[in-house]
């Protein structure tokens, strides 16, 4: 049987547990990939072959139209089943029609191919349940999400791809994951249609810039489209940089994202993807100040992307990065910890477009 996951077997600090504002935890304190207290009773239940508050869970999401919580709650439970199944099945059986049910195993099953040599074929197999899962709520961007994710990897055209994504944004027109997901494709498009062409990463990265802050001028201030454009950046900053996107443009890109973690509280688990992310990108512009009071707001949150691309301890790279980070190190320091993509072992040489699923 496969061991829970460790945060599962501590105790955590409740999201609206007090710590002073600025205050850094020891290494002892942070957690990776930590669920909030909603997800947390979910998974602990789940680890006990127990679906039912997995269920409730994605109902109340879902009833109450709060699609980013619940695609995200949809992602961690899909992850979970892949190392212990016997709670899900256990769900399938007895509820084959529960939207959740259906949104879970829909993820579940393109997660379980994406990693495969064969991933287009197998994932044109995975089509139905994806089909399933959006007919059993209409009103449920999450499974065209997944559709969008799908298209992707299964290398669909191009005009499939803008009828899910015309599908989803009825749904919900600035729904966080759909966007991801459409930048994501952009980036894979542009690379194979102009791949044999002369600056292919300037072309593909433009590309994802324009659609990237177009989407963010459209959407509300606290909206988490608000940070697409550094996801631009990030990929931007993971492929080598090069000619074709401009300083200021990689800034303001972080700008925005910095002003979108400002509106959560220091040490809030829900934005710890968004705030460890941009802390990687504030590093690679050199902007240590920046990346000094975002590490202040990530307090013990500390997440796997993009940490395990440089360690398969990515947790202790974190924690060493902010060591140095926090003692006042300079460039040549950090540069050790923060490597170009260029001076990555193979072993850690990561394709990181906005490709990645």
């Amino acid at each position: 049987m496969v061991a829970l996951p460790s945060f599962l077997r501590r105790s955590r600090m409740s999201r609206r547990a007090a710590r002073p504002a600025g205050t850094i935890p020891s290494g002892d304190e942070a957690v990776l990939d930590a669920p909030d207290e909603r997800l947390s009773p979910a998974l602990v239940s789940a680890g006990r072959g127990e679906y039912r508050d997995a269920a409730e869970l994605l109902a109340g999401t879902r009833a109450a139209s709060e699609w980013e919580d619940h695609d995200r709650y949809a992602r961690r439970l899909a992850a979970f089943a892949r190392l212990r199944t016997e709670w899900f099945e256990d769900w399938r059986a007895a509820e084959p029609d529960d939207p959740g049910s259906l949104l879970v195993a829909a993820q579940l099953a393109v997660d379980r191919v994406w990693s495969s040599p064969a991933r287009a074929e197998l994932l044109r197999e995975v089509s139905p349940l994806i089909t399933a899962a959006a007919r059993a709520d209409d009103r449920d961007p999450v499974p065209w999400r997944i559709a969008l994710d799908h298209a992707r990897g299964s290398r669909a055209g191009h005009r499939y791809f803008e009828e899910l994504w015309e599908a989803a944004l009825r749904r919900a027109p600035h729904h966080y994951g759909c966007h991801v997901a459409a930048l994501r494709y952009l980036g894979a498009f542009c690379c194979v249609r102009f791949g044999d062409a002369p600056h292919v990463p300037s072309t593909a990265h433009r590309a994802c810039f324009d659609f990237a802050e177009l989407a963010a001028q459209d959407a509300p201030a606290d909206s988490l489209v608000q940070v697409l454009p550094a996801w631009a950046a990030y990929g931007y900053l993971t492929e080598g940089g090069g000619p074709g996107v401009p300083r200021r443009r990689l800034d303001s890109a972080a700008d925005r994202a910095i002003a979108l973690s400002a509106r959560f509280a220091a040490a809030d688990p829900e934005p710890a993807g968004v705030r460890n992310k941009l802390l990687y990108v504030l590093l690679r512009l050199d902007r240590p100040d920046d990346a000094r009071a975002l590490v202040r707001l990530i307090g013990p949150y500390v997440t796997s992307c993009p940490w395990d691309r440089f360690s398969d301890d990515p947790l202790g790279h974190f924690l060493r990065l902010r060591e140095q980070l926090l003692s006042g190190g300079g460039a040549p320091a950090l540069s050790v910890l923060l490597p170009a993509p260029e001076d990555l072992s193979p072993g850690h040489r990561r394709h990181a477009r906005p490709a990645d699923h």
